[in-house]
């Protein structure tokens, strides 16, 4: 029970990443409000997490939305978020950098880093009232490496990264902690609709991911996220702050499938002991 008596707000909580991360919370303890324009599916996620999970429509590029599903947790939760972790997110503009609208980049800047902002900013106000808190922001791969992801897309997630960082610094002093994680391609429906233009083809993309993952016939999964929240989110992460927390199976070191390339044997000493360097 890492999370006992802790409130957790979870943009984009209605599916993917941010509805396994709700359930993984809920399992140690947590209530939890979750976020998302998708009301149908948000209230049929709610439902079959319990009495200890909320749903509040919530568009994170609109400042009333978002200052209003804090309001909401606070009101519903005796004015107490301890955890933000803002998840909200889109595939969203696509193909070379000389064909892209510029209202399809400004919408994906909107929704990821703007949402994020916006969350920050609100959770934050409540946050520096009690004295604590934890906020988590979703990154991506894309946002650490380039050529991992639409331009747009990494635009976006390396600015959160940037941004983590500078709010960590500012609001430590208020026992806040900012921190992001970085998924690897992950087994939702975002990553179905990115690889395979499908955002339900949750199996067929797990496939494809076992085969691309570094860590033999593993891909990677929304638990392995919710997993590493967890920890940014729990007490275990009490010194950790301004921190990317990278969870993509070793792909952004360079590994990949198979072999290394250094790792047939060789030796390494000529004759006469000089280095074969």
């Amino acid at each position: 029970m890492r999370l006992d008596g802790k409130v957790a707000v979870i943009t984009g909580g209605a599916s993917g990443i941010g509805a396994c991360t709700a359930e993984r919370f809920i399992q140690e303890g947590a209530k939890v409000v979750l976020g998302d324009i998708q009301v149908d599916l948000g209230n049929k996620v709610a439902d079959q997490l319990g009495d200890s999970a909320d749903f509040f429509k919530c568009d994170v590029t609109s400042e009333d939305d978002v200052s209003g599903l804090i309001d909401f947790a606070n009101d519903t939760h005796g004015g107490k978020v301890d955890i933000m972790m803002n998840n909200a997110g889109v595939v969203g503009a696509r193909g070379p950098i000389t064909q892209i609208p510029i209202e399809e980049f400004e919408a994906t800047i909107q929704i990821h880093l703007i949402g994020t902002f916006l969350g920050i900013k609100h959770a934050a106000q409540t946050m520096k009232e009690r004295g604590s808190g934890s906020i988590i922001n979703l990154a991506s791969t894309a946002g650490v490496n380039g050529g991992w992801g639409p331009h747009a897309y990494a635009a976006a997630k390396t600015a959160i990264v940037g941004l983590t960082k500078n709010v960590a610094a500012e609001l430590c002093r208020y026992g806040i902690r900012v921190n992001s994680i970085a998924p690897g391609s992950t087994a939702t429906p975002l990553v179905a609709k990115a690889h395979l233009d499908d955002h339900e083809a949750i199996s067929d993309v797990k496939e494809r991911l076992a085969e691309l993952s570094p860590i033999l016939g593993r891909p990677g999964q929304a638990i392995d996220v919710a997993n590493a929240a967890l920890y940014l989110a729990s007490e275990e992460s009490g010194n950790t702050n301004g921190h990317c927390l990278v969870v993509d199976g070793g792909a952004t070191t360079g590994s990949k499938p198979g072999d290394p390339p250094y790792s047939t044997p060789e030796p390494f000493l000529r004759e006469g002991g000089k280095s074969g360097i």
